[in-house]
């Protein structure tokens, strides 16, 4: 209950400061406040109008008794009021239109600096469409997001596992830019539905920040960045939002070897160093080697909830696009991951050094993607030790994937689009252990998915996959038939 009011207070917070910024921005907009001044110009002339217009017709109407007395002659001059209240009502209704004109300006102005405009999605540095809308307004506040639900269906050597349904992930992207030169940029992540309690079948969900930092952009190959960042690794790492990746469920690769969804705090440079080729290069606080295991090292993240800092890391992404639709990089992460912790009474470094390289090639209808990423760990002997569990060395991990938009083929005028797909993956989370530790069964896995999207529209996708895990006899792992869709906005 405390962390619901805790959670509820803060939306409040959260909504209440959005409010109070956007009129602040507003009123300083140049362009509004010329027109805002010209508006109260026309304003007061509108009402000092209105006053002769109202004194003219008291005139004309004047007492009843002093209407009684006046002789044939005085008639004359009773009349021109009413000819100038007749001519003042023209004045009166035009300037009513002018100003009608200038509020309905004001108001577009307002409305542009403080709300979205509808433009089309696209990619900027890496991040996903919806996550880049904030770099495509001219100030103010931009608002975006993303969400996917899925059915899972176990087919064969369920092994205790049950059919489920899932709200995976409801996401709300929040930008503000504060200049040409400033803006911020913010993820918050809702997941499994429900935060706070368990349910009788599974435990609460979570509520997240999956990034927010502070952009200052200086020159198009040199601008800075700081703040909660994602680790620029892999494909899916920066987008993830679910019409851009094929399947209902991310790549294992991307999930078991990089620990999508990962972010740590830093700071760093970006750009564009020339046409097609762009960067981006951080500082960030270690992982926390305690976190590591057989499995993966999905548990040594920090997400930025008071992350140790006693060991820093360094992470580097370069991507060369040198036609349209085809782009090749590769990207790394390097550092010590001990953060000066004791381990049976050492404090090893535990320096960790994953990198990457991958290929992409949009061509018509064809989608073809690969990676291969490869993890090494120092001190993996002392952290075995340790941890009770078998640390790995070495581990690495492949996939290649291909799908083809066939509904043009058959219907040529639609928007729509209908992709099959195929994705091979192996990887190995134990390829190579410390002398004197056994590896621990069934990491080293092959992975079969062949599926189809249907997207009736480019920001809404359907998803239907089948997977086939394949992890050695003495590890089985169940096939798998999941249903999804997804969405963003």
């Amino acid at each position: 209950m405390v962390k619901k009011r805790i959670i509820g207070w803060s939306m409040v917070m959260v909504l209440l400061g959005i409010a109070a910024v956007g009129p602040v921005a507003a009123d300083e907009d140049p362009r509004i406040r010329a027109y805002q001044e010209q508006l109260d110009r026309m304003q007061k002339e509108m009402d000092e109008m209105r006053g002769r217009l109202r004194a003219l017709e008291e005139e004309r109407r004047g007492p009843a008794s002093g209407r009684a007395a006046q002789p044939a002659a005085a008639v004359p001059p009773a009349a021109a009021p009413a000819v100038a209240s007749a001519s003042a009502a023209p004045a009166v209704a035009e300037q009513d239109r002018k100003i009608g004109v200038l509020a309905t300006e004001v108001e577009r102005l307002k409305s542009a600096l403080v709300l979205p405009a509808n433009k089309e999605l696209k990619s900027v540095y890496g991040l996903g469409p919806a996550a880049s809308k904030v770099y495509q307004v001219e100030r103010g506040l931009s608002i975006g997001g993303y969400g996917e639900f899925n059915f899972q269906k176990f087919v064969s050597d369920q092994r205790g596992k049950r059919d489920q349904f899932d709200l995976l992930r409801f996401v709300l992207y929040t930008g503000y830019k504060f200049s040409d030169r400033i803006l911020m940029n913010a993820e918050i992540e809702f997941e499994h539905a429900l935060i706070g309690e368990e349910t009788v079948s599974a435990d609460s969900g979570a509520v997240e920040v999956e990034f927010a930092y502070l952009d200052f952009m200086m020159w198009k190959p040199l601008n800075v960045r700081a703040g909660l960042l994602l680790v620029p690794v892999g494909f899916i790492n920066e987008m993830h939002e679910p019409p851009f990746f094929h399947g209902v469920f991310r790549p294992e690769v991307e999930r078991q070897l990089i620990p999508t969804t990962w972010r740590e705090g830093g700071i760093g440079i970006f750009g564009t160093l020339a046409p097609g080729l762009e960067y981006r290069a951080y500082l960030m606080n270690g992982l926390n080697a305690e976190g590591f295991s057989s499995s993966n090292i999905r548990e040594a993240r920090q997400v930025g909830n008071r992350a140790l800092a006693d060991d820093l890391a360094g992470t580097v992404r370069l991507d060369y696009t040198p036609l349209a639709g085809l782009t090749i990089g590769g990207s790394m992460w390097a550092g010590d991951s001990g953060q000066d912790g004791e381990f049976d009474g050492k404090k090893p470094g535990a320096f960790t050094l994953l990198w990457e390289t991958h290929a992409q090639l949009h061509y018509r209808g064809l989608e073809l993607r690969a990676l291969g990423t490869f993890l090494s760990i120092d001190d993996a002997d002392v952290l075995s030790s340790a941890l009770e569990d078998t640390i790995a060395e070495d581990s690495f991990g492949f996939y290649a994937e291909a799908a083809y938009d066939v509904l043009p083929l058959l219907l040529p005028d639609t928007t729509h689009g209908l992709m099959p797909f195929f994705r091979y993956e192996i990887f190995d989370t134990q390829d190579k252990v410390p002398q004197g530790f056994q590896r621990v069964p069934g990491k080293d896995v092959q992975l079969y998915t062949i599926g189809i999207d249907y997207k009736p529209h480019p920001q809404v996708v359907l998803k239907f996959e089948y997977r086939n895990f394949n992890a050695g006899r003495s590890s089985p792992r169940p096939d798998e038939v999941n249903l999804g869709a997804g969405f963003v906005f």
